[in-house]
């Protein structure tokens, strides 16, 4: 599914199909998005461009941290040595997708 549908999906909550298409020739795009529903509230597109922006962090973080067995084992690890603090395995390795990905707040 498309960032687009997804952040879509995140207004009107309460509202099932509150939007349809109006024209997908030209993609699913912003402009080609109608209310479906009067009772719903039309996000405007910098609305819903943050939260497309939103669920790409996310989805960059996901893919880009360890597996957490992987993660578990950098932990062991740095228990077992004596590194559990900032200079650790565990550490360094989620520090560098949070350096990568950086909430907006961080």
């Amino acid at each position: 599914m498309e960032y687009l549908q997804l952040a879509l999906m995140q207004f009107n909550t309460d509202i099932p199909n509150w939007y349809k298409w109006i024209d997908t020739g030209n993609g699913m795009v912003y402009s080609n998005v109608q209310l479906n529903d009067e009772n719903a509230v039309m996000p405007t597109e910098e609305e819903v461009n943050k939260k497309i922006a939103e669920l790409q962090w996310e989805d960059n973080r996901k893919i880009n941290y360890p597996q957490l067995g992987q993660q578990f084992d950098k932990l062991f690890h740095d228990i077992d040595n004596g590194t559990l603090d900032n200079t650790g395995e565990f550490f360094t390795a989620l520090k560098e997708v949070k350096d990568a990905y950086p909430k907006e707040d961080e």
